[in-house]
């Protein structure tokens, strides 16, 4: 009797375990529903959300060239992601080939062997397939923020093949080195959603971009260019702190508690860069204004973009409250007294406000929330994790600013990246487009 006892408790145990196996390989319909909504609100910060704000602030005859250089990523980058980048970057093929400390392989090129029912290796329960993509929609955002530092002044042809070498060569490897599995990744580098990948990289190639491009025509460090349409401003930095909800809280892959968090403290961020920054305008210039709020908005959303997922409502406000203060610090005075063009603030915002964020991931990560084994930072008596930050953020400053200047010379001395006086004095949208934004 107790043979037979023991016979069947061992065959229904080995039933159980089988079908925990199966299950634990069986789509998960709320997480797949919630990164289909995720993926469509990181598409939607770049078309139309980047679109619009960068689109304000620029005169009007330049309103067109920067929308247009915008959308165009939505098809150039998608296509260059599917064929070879989404591969390089979280392809395995070449774990033991020395190839692979740039890049994942080949493995997955036109996602190869990915099918209806391949689901996402990296977790979640989700198809790989819808990963896919919304990886994409980052690779398309990022390089769509270097717009900002040379808007009014680079040849479209010159831009397309900038930005085709720059997403190939810079963003592709920095994308494997933090998420794909590459070295910062084993090193520890936490990047929840893109301060290293996303702006820190953007940011220092918009630097490196408005220095070796050169002013506008007329630009006058003291007298900035005012823009166009404020509304327009208001409207993309409002979609932006709409769809960076899908950027950080998507993230996770999971419709779960970390996506809870993430969204919480992406809001707490922004809200408090937006007060704090509206104090400061208030005080320093007598009025709070629509484009500063916007632009402290983006501030608050890029510092919290790598530390969403380790930190907590304090560290939230206090990450939204620093990126304010040094971005405002950046745009109104440093870039006024070095006398640089960073026409749309990029370096001073997604430049300045990733590498805040990257770093003071290492101060205020907390158990609290990535767990009782999980990462905490300086500020709870753990100062690896802020020497780990600091050194993937100086890889990311480094590597992107020397590509940047490589990449730049060859497209200048090719195809050439500026506009002739003419075609600047009167405007890219007629001269590189044939459009007019308003009749």
């Amino acid at each position: 009797m107790k043979t037979k006892l023991f016979l069947t408790l061992m065959l229904a145990s080995m039933f159980v375990n089988q079908a925990s196996a199966q299950n634990a390989e069986v789509l998960d319909s709320g997480n797949t529903a919630w990164m289909i909504v995720a993926t469509i609100l990181v598409m939607f910060m770049t078309i139309p959300g980047l679109a619009l704000f960068y689109g304000g602030l620029v005169r009007q005859k330049n309103l067109l060239s920067v929308v247009m250089q915008c959308f165009v990523l939505g098809g150039v980058i998608t296509i260059l992601w599917f064929a070879f980048g989404y591969s390089w970057v979280f392809g395995t093929g070449f774990a033991d080939s020395p190839l692979g400390f740039l890049i994942g392989g080949f493995d997955k090129v036109f996602l190869r062997g990915v099918r209806l029912d391949t689901l996402n290796p990296l977790g979640g329960g989700i198809p790989e397939m819808l990963f896919a993509l919304f990886q994409c929609m980052f690779a398309i955002i990022t390089p769509a923020l270097i717009i900002g530092a040379f808007a009014e002044r680079v040849k479209f042809s010159g831009y397309l093949m900038f930005i085709i070498l720059w997403s190939v060569l810079v963003y592709n490897p920095m994308a494997h080195w933090v998420w794909g599995g590459g070295w910062l990744q084993q090193m520890g580098a936490i990047d929840f959603a893109g301060g290293t990948v996303v702006h820190v990289n953007a940011g220092v190639s918009a630097l490196i971009m408005a220095l070796l491009i050169g002013k506008r025509r007329g630009y006058k460090p003291n007298r900035p260019t005012t823009p166009h349409n404020v509304t327009f401003v208001f409207m993309g930095a409002g979609f932006l702190w709409l769809g960076w909800f899908g950027f950080n809280a998507g993230s996770g892959l999971a419709a779960d508690g970390l996506a809870a968090s993430a969204f919480l403290v992406t809001h707490l961020s922004t809200a408090s860069a937006v007060v704090v920054w509206m104090c400061i305008d208030w005080i320093r210039n007598g009025k709070p204004t629509t484009v500063g709020v916007s632009t402290a908005a983006v501030a608050g959303l890029v510092a919290i973009t790598p530390a969403a997922g380790t930190v907590d409502v304090f560290g939230a406000i206090a990450i939204g409250s620093v990126s304010s203060v040094v971005c405002f610090f950046m745009v109104a005075v440093v870039k006024e007294k070095l006398g640089y063009d960073d026409s749309l603030d990029a370096f001073g915002v997604h430049g300045i406000g990733g590498v805040i964020g990257s770093i003071l991931t290492g101060v205020f990560a907390t158990r609290l929330i990535t767990g009782a084994d999980g990462v905490q930072g300086a500020l709870y008596g753990d100062w690896h994790q802020l020497w780990v930050q600091l050194v993937a953020t100086i890889v990311a400053i480094v590597y992107s600013a020397v590509l940047t200047v490589i990449i730049f010379f060859i497209v200048d001395k090719t195809v050439g990246v500026r506009v002739s006086p003419r075609v600047e004095e009167e405007g890219l949208d007629i001269y590189e487009h044939g459009e007019m934004p308003y009749n």
